[in-house]
């Protein structure tokens, strides 16, 4: 028998990244508002790893409750400097400002995935990629901010690094995929345990 599996996300690189690993799958879009849930999470003292994790799961289990026995995939980023959160930029100062504040500074990118079956998670991961940037000039962020926003204005940080942005870094720790939002070999390796891709 075979597994549907869906994406609860219309995020093109999400989506890429499990079409270039050759995953059948269905993208729908969870209608949640991930701004409340976070600005409440953020009000308890939530750390930055339980929030992306319970965004995540929020996303995969309000599709799963509707699509039966489907592996549904959830997904969430959320990018700590210094013990905050930062969000998608506004507007072009907003990302502007946010790259002034991180650069030759260190920032955190927490990567979640919860995969719900019947309306319940099964499965959970979190990964966390150490980001180092440079110390750029004020002349080159308000370049990339104008070169690239209409990009970047839909990224936790105002920047992607599979494009220009990578020139704003000088180190990076940890995996590749979680960089890109969706910790790819751990979906995976659930995904093949479970019998929904061969082995």
């Amino acid at each position: 028998m075979t597994v549907r599996i869906i994406l609860a996300s219309t995020s093109q690189i999400r989506q890429s990244l499990l079409r270039s690993a050759c995953v059948p799958f269905d993208a729908i879009a969870p209608q949640v508002d991930e701004q409340a849930v976070k600005s409440a999470l953020l009000s308890e003292g939530a750390a930055p790893r339980d929030i992306a994790d319970a965004l995540a799961e929020m996303k995969a289990r309000k599709i799963s409750q509707r699509c039966g026995d489907a592996l549904v995939i959830g997904c969430d980023q959320v990018l700590a400097l210094e013990g905050r959160l930062l969000s998608k930029p506004a507007t072009m100062d907003d990302a502007a400002t946010q790259l002034t504040q991180m650069r030759g500074k260190a920032h955190h990118l927490i990567s979640a995935a919860v995969i719900c079956e019947n309306g319940a998670p099964v499965w959970r991961h979190a990964g966390v990629v150490k980001m180092q940037m440079r110390d750029v000039s004020d002349t080159y962020i308000n370049q990339y901010v104008a070169r690239n926003w209409t990009s970047i204005r839909h990224s936790v940080g105002a920047y992607k690094l599979e494009e220009e942005g990578v020139r704003l870094f000088e180190r990076i720790t940890g995996d590749h995929f979680h960089v890109l939002g969706l910790p790819l070999l751990e979906v995976l390796g659930f995904l093949t345990t479970r019998g929904a891709l061969e082995a």
